[in-house]
């Protein structure tokens, strides 16, 4: 059967009323043009993260209806009672999760936890399986398949898994520790049996490895010098093949000069570039007096391991036959060496590889390993505990606010709403966090509202709103002007507005819009036209001033300044064009007073033409102001026209406002006092109608009745 749902209406929009855990199960039924968002951010509204996170399954950063259906499908299968939804909270008592196997194995995990936690009882809260490292660092075995060293109680286990950390890496396990896994541990030991393999080929062979296990420090010892010791022997039979040729061979006066301007020392480059011995035809090698200095240790290090225990004999010289001899048995030995499988473990000593392989250290670590994968679905039992929690608390109250925006509408405080900034004597509360004012205004305009963001710092923090001014007047508001905002966990920030979109925020305002606009184009011609004035003024009195000054240097006395003369043309043009403006003033007065009782009706008619078209306007904003573009420029997905209208807008703006019981001195000390002004003015405003209605006849005709 079909469920029955119930709607309210709000924004324009009917919205369905989630009421009890049935609406929350069967909310795959509602079909999704009637939802009010389709998609939603993780992050930047207020909202707990974590429980976000467990909802976006794909951990894209959005949540969408398949993730929520689906969590709301996962939760109801695991309580008894659905409409523990609806109550919230962060505690469950053991017997209100259901009978099916979730539960059942539920249950019994949330016993563990209580009894690991020593606590009595049959409910469990949240904060009891949140700080999940505290849980698992009390167990050995976690389910994490992540076993450390203290997971091992063997000295050689506890070794070779420090072994395989130092070779292959290590992974965090779920109590914080570094340890391994099965596949860094399965790649260790198949390197090592790798080697054992490649090692066992030659089983001890002295044919292939002559010196034993002492082969491989051998060879590395003769590659040290063999390139140095083979020019050796090429020089010294080059100087054999000519006698000429062995001073030219040995180092020269010139180069040993070169030498003396450097600071030396053994390790020298100019001294190792030169040849091992001093340079004769058929010279066998000197290997203890007579070298180089600079390969004197690689020498000793070559005879003490190499070349006396293969030739067997100890040796102060090595002719050249001896060196073959010693390159053709070594040569089995290094092929062996180059067949060496390329791995990870050419730290770790061979012999200690061997002795891993051979007392059962391997099958002690694979079975550490097999323990705790033994435990994992108790660990994850543990963490769909957390997860059921965590959508008890807070599932409710997400979809009141993506189903439907009840908790907006209700003004309640919706997960959209960053907080509340105070500005202009007005508190704004439809505040929303931003990343990028530019992109984000691309998109929110088409909202049609008022918005100023803003760049909110706290100590090293910032953070940048946007704030919807849907009331009030907006004269006194301009880039730069500063604020407080309070954030939702009651956090005060400095605020400085630095952009704004303009749009009406009430018909009173639009109305009397191009009245303040005339008022500010007069006060700024007049202020132009003043400081035009006062700059020509301040020129004229600088020409006379340096007149005066200079006048003594014209003719030698000093002349007073001449008058200057009236222009008879000007004032008598001024006079035609005063005349005139008041025969015009005159002719409009006349239709004006000739209209009678359509007086009221003209007047009416000269304010809608000069603010009709504002009011029209404002009023066609108004009611296009929507709530969908500035959450859809945030990252939200809205399914509906959300309207913001006058009566909504005026709860999301408020003015400041006296308390009604106050009490309240209107004498003000500082007032400016006006009186004589407006008096002069209304006394030359009663004289100028007066003077019209005489030039217009009307006087005459009064005088008459």
């Amino acid at each position: 059967m079909e469920h029955a749902w119930q709607f309210f209406r709000a924004g324009g929009v009917d919205q369905v009323s989630i009421r009890s855990g049935a609406d929350v199960c069967h909310l795959d039924q509602l079909d999704q043009k009637l939802w009010v968002a389709l998609a939603c951010p993780t992050r930047g509204i207020e909202f707990d993260p974590r429980t976000l996170d467990l909802i976006d399954t794909d951990a894209d950063g959005r949540i969408r209806p398949p993730e929520l259906l689906a969590a709301c499908r996962w939760t109801c299968e695991r309580l008894r009672d659905p409409d523990r939804l609806l109550q919230g909270g962060d505690t469950l008592a053991l017997d209100a999760l259901s009978n099916g196997e979730a539960g059942i194995q539920l249950a019994e995990e949330a016993r563990h936890i209580l009894q690991l936690l020593g606590k009595p009882g049959d409910t469990i809260g949240l904060a009891d399986v949140a700080d999940r490292s505290r849980l698992l660092a009390a167990m050995r075995f976690n389910g994490d398949g992540v076993i450390t060293e203290d997971t091992a109680e063997a000295p050689a286990v506890r070794a070779a898994i420090r072994r395989i950390m130092e070779t292959h890496g290590s992974v965090e396990g779920l109590d914080g520790k570094p340890g391994t896994d099965r596949a860094r541990a399965d790649a260790f030991f198949a390197e090592a049996a790798a080697i054992r393999q490649w090692r066992d080929k030659v089983a001890g062979d002295r044919s292939v490895v002559p010196l034993g296990d002492d082969t491989p420090a051998a060879i590395q010892a003769v590659n040290a010098v063999q390139a140095k010791i083979e020019d050796y022997y090429a020089r010294c039979r080059l100087a054999g093949y000519d006698r000429r040729a062995a001073s030219a061979l040995n180092p020269s006066q010139e180069e040993y000069r070169k030498l003396y301007d450097e600071a030396l020392t053994l390790g020298s480059d100019h001294i190792a570039r030169l040849p091992l011995a001093a340079i004769a035809a058929d010279r066998p090698l000197p290997l203890r007096d007579g070298v180089n200095p600079a390969w004197a240790q690689a020498l000793e290090t070559f005879r003490t391991r190499a070349a006396e225990p293969l030739l067997g004999t100890p040796l102060d010289t090595l002719p050249e036959p001896a060196w073959r001899q010693l390159m053709a048995r070594l040569e089995p030995a290094r092929n062996w060496l180059a067949a060496k499988p390329q791995t990870r473990l050419d730290a770790v000593v061979v012999a200690d590889l061997m002795a891993m392989l051979e007392d059962g250290t391997e099958a002690a670590v694979k079975s550490l390993l097999d323990a705790d994968e033994k435990i994992e679905p108790r660990t994850t039992r543990m963490g769909d505990l957390e997860k059921l929690l965590r959508f008890q608390r807070d599932l409710a109250h997400l979809l009141d606010n993506f189903v439907s925006f009840k908790d907006f509408y209700r003004r309640k405080g919706a997960i959209f709403q960053a907080g509340t900034l105070y500005l202009d004597a007005r508190s704004c509360e439809l505040t929303v966090r931003v990343e990028d004012a530019a992109r984000h205004a691309a998109l929110a305009g088409l909202a049609k509202a008022y918005l100023v963001y803003c760049d909110c710092r706290r100590q090293a923090e910032k953070i940048t709103i946007v704030a919807a001014v849907t009331a009030g007047d907006v004269d006194f508001l301009f880039v730069g002007r500063n604020g407080v905002f309070y954030d939702r966990q009651g956090r005060d920030w400095d605020a400085t507005i630095v952009k704004i979109i303009e749009n009406p925020t009430s018909i009173a305002q639009a109305f009397f819009s191009p009245y303040k606009k005339f008022v500010r184009m007069i006060e700024e011609q007049v202020a132009r036209r003043a400081a035009a004035s006062d700059e020509a003024a301040q020129g004229k009195l600088g020409s006379l001033a340096a007149n005066l000054v200079t006048a003594d240097r014209k003719d030698g006395t000093a002349r007073p300044a001449t008058p200057g003369k009236v222009d008879v043309g000007t004032v008598a043009a001024l006079g035609v064009a005063l005349g005139s403006i008041s025969t015009v003033l005159v002719a409009v007065f006349t239709k004006f007073v000739d209209l009678g009782w359509w007086i009221p009706v003209a007047l009416l008619g000269i304010v809608l033409s000069i603010s009709g078209p504002s009011v029209l306007i404002a009023w066609l904003k108004l009611r296009q102001r929507s709530l969908g573009p500035l959450l859809d420029a945030s990252g939200w997905a809205i399914n509906g026209r959300m309207k913001i209208n006058v009566k909504l807008g005026g709860s999301l703006s408020r003015m400041a406002r006296i308390p009604p019981d106050a009490g309240r001195n209107l004498r003000d000390p500082f007032a400016e006092r006006h009186g004589k002004a407006w008096g002069l003015a209304i006394v030359l405003a009663l004289v100028a109608l007066a003077w019209l209605a005489w030039r217009a006849g009307l006087l005459d005709t009064v005088l008459a009745i």
